[in-house]
């Protein structure tokens, strides 16, 4: 087994970096504004199951279920995708449906990687009517106002999702529309991404009122979205871009005055008068850009074509962060919950429960959920759990995902909003595949030596990896401190409630599992009662061995793995 070389945490800082710079909205979502990040700690409640939900007619190529359905996510624009495996006519009769939540900036390929390696596949032919739900973000999830306008959108991006996979590959070339680089929303109104034409000669006013706009959105728009030290740092940072432009001239004083100012204006938010006094200043900004170009000697070269470069960068941050702006607990909250009333609706079990599978993120959000049901007194909508590779607590493992830590404090975060884990893996895989091999060791992350067919690994890495929000990795790496995972106020730890839980608990765990070791696995199972928790490590000391992938995907899981799922469920599958 190769080992991570050293220099990796900053191999992939100066790569999120770079990514995130080019990076302009990897996936094709509608540019509805999100509602505000709601800093409530108050606990989620099952929300009613919302109508405005549908199955679409015809499914786009991507999906491989049987169905495709869409959820509406109560007070958002989210449509969650749902795709749907009907149990063949001589399948075994279930008393539960099977909802399957999969890892942290994934969809539902994972589970369903071909006819002879799909976990969702398998189960549904044990006679488990199952599901896979696809969180915002993901997949086919989508963002759209309008329910008639969910197919069109659905088709849209599983022709992007495997176009760009194709391009990876080498097998076609990739049009511009489906880069994952470089990539702006056309469909988004003027007002949230606007383009300066490609005049030769310097418009001064179309500059003023771009400038306006930055600070304005600064000081208005985002404030839903960041905190005031947050917006602060983000004005800052602007400011700090536009110095460089002015560095070392008679200007520099100059600026500084209406530097000092706007920040003071910025500060005050959504003041009426605001708008008039922001945009005189940035008035004065552009007539001190002009006075260089023209006045100082030597001249500043290509001075107001720089300005302008910044400001558009600039731009896409921040609309990078509108655009990611969710954490662990908006999954927990509102897409799990959304889902499971849906499944609950169209299923009908008798005892109105599930069972329900989650793989790394997914399991760990099982985890939260029966955390905040015990510390409610709630009684859980499953009716048992089993989780592959999912921890609450990391402190105690040697996790690779330590290495991230230093890119989830709140400044990198906003430097780096997204982490394009899709485009990134995509672009790495011909170097851990073919010679010299020079990131083979990514491929140690995944699966272990020979434990994926090669053209199932391909496609796990090309087609089932998303774009994650920087504010997700976050709360997500709270989950290596001591007292383990906690919500987005940092007040409630979810292992501290486990113990109280009375749902059934299958955890497993892969013996080469870098991501999720079995010591991190091992510390979230004694947290629950003996008699409803069952624990089981994969894999042997002279082989087979189980990385993170290898217990959904591997060679050996539909023999090994499966079956310990099946049978777990079959026990607790009474009526």
């Amino acid at each position: 087994m190769s080992t991570m070389p050293p220099q990796f945490p900053l191999e992939i800082r100066s790569a999120l970096r770079r990514a995130s710079s080019t990076v302009y909205f990897h996936r094709s979502i509608s540019t509805v504004t999100p509602p505000s990040f709601r800093h409530r700690t108050t606990l989620f409640r099952p929300r009613a199951f919302s109508s405005s939900s549908v199955k679409l007619p015809t499914k786009p190529s991507l999906c491989t279920a049987d169905e495709l359905h869409y959820v509406s996510v109560p007070n958002s624009d989210w449509r969650l995708a749902l795709w749907r495996y009907l149990p063949p006519p001589q399948a075994p009769t279930r008393n539960h449906p099977l909802l399957l939540l999969s890892g942290v900036g994934t969809n539902a390929i994972g589970y369903d990687l071909s006819p002879g390696c799909s976990f969702a596949r398998h189960m549904s032919g044990q006679g488990f009517e199952t599901w896979i739900l696809e969180v915002r973000g993901a997949g086919l999830s989508t963002r759209v106002s309008d329910l008639k306008d969910v197919e069109e959108s659905a088709h849209e991006l599983s022709n992007r999702i495997e176009s760009t996979a194709k391009a990876a590959a080498g097998k076609e070339s990739c049009s511009d529309e489906n880069q994952a680089t470089d990539i702006v929303d056309s469909s988004a109104p003027a007002s949230d991404v606007s383009v300066v034409g490609e005049a030769s000669a310097w418009d001064e006013s179309q500059l003023v009122a771009r400038l306006t706009s930055t600070f304005m959105r600064l000081s208005e728009r985002l404030s839903g979205f960041l905190s005031e030290g947050q917006s602060v740092f983000m004005s800052a940072k602007l400011f700090d871009k536009i110095a460089m432009l002015v560095d070392d001239t008679q200007l520099y004083e100059r600026f500084n005055e209406i530097r000092s100012k706007l920040l003071s204006l910025i500060e005050l938010r959504q003041n009426s008068g605001l708008v008039n006094q922001i945009r005189d200043l940035a008035q004065r900004l552009v007539n001190l850009f002009d006075d260089g170009q023209r006045s100082v000697s030597p001249p500043l070269i290509d001075l107001q074509e720089r300005l302008t470069a910044t400001i558009e960068d600039f731009q896409k941050q921040l609309d990078l962060i509108v655009k990611y702006d969710w954490d662990f607990d908006h999954y927990l909250e509102e897409d799990v919950p959304a889902a499971i009333e849906y499944v609950r609706a169209q299923s009908k079990p008798k005892d109105g429960k599930l069972f329900a599978i989650g793989h790394s993120m997914g399991g760990i959000l099982l985890y939260a959920m029966l955390s905040r049901c015990a510390f409610e007194g709630r009684e859980p909508s499953v009716a048992a759990v089993a989780t592959l590779a999912s921890s609450v607590d990391y402190t105690t493992s040697d996790s690779a995902l330590k290495l991230l830590i230093p890119l989830a404090n709140p400044a990198e975060a906003l430097s780096v909003p997204v982490v394009p884990l899709g485009a990134l893996l995509a672009a790495a895989f011909p170097l851990s595949t073919r010679p010299p091999y020079v990131l083979s060791w990514l491929n140690d992350l995944i699966s272990s030596t020979d434990m994926m067919h090669p053209e199932m690994l391909e496609k796990l890495v090309l087609n089932n990896f998303c774009t994650i929000p920087a504010k997700l990795l976050i709360q997500l790496t709270t989950a290596f401190r001591e007292g383990g995972l906690r919500d987005r106020s940092g007040k409630f730890y979810y292992k501290d409630h486990l113990p109280r839980t009375s749902v059934p608990v299958l955890a497993l765990a892969g013996d080469r599992d870098l991501i999720c070791p079995p010591a991190a696995v091992e510390d979230t199972v004694k947290l629950f009662p003996e008699n409803l928790v069952t624990y089981k490590l994969l894999g042997e000391p002279d082989g087979p061995h189980y990385a993170h992938y290898d217990l959904v995907g591997g060679r050996l899981a539909v023999e090994q793995v499966y079956p310990c799922i099946t049978e777990f469920l079959s026990h607790h599958d009474s009526a």
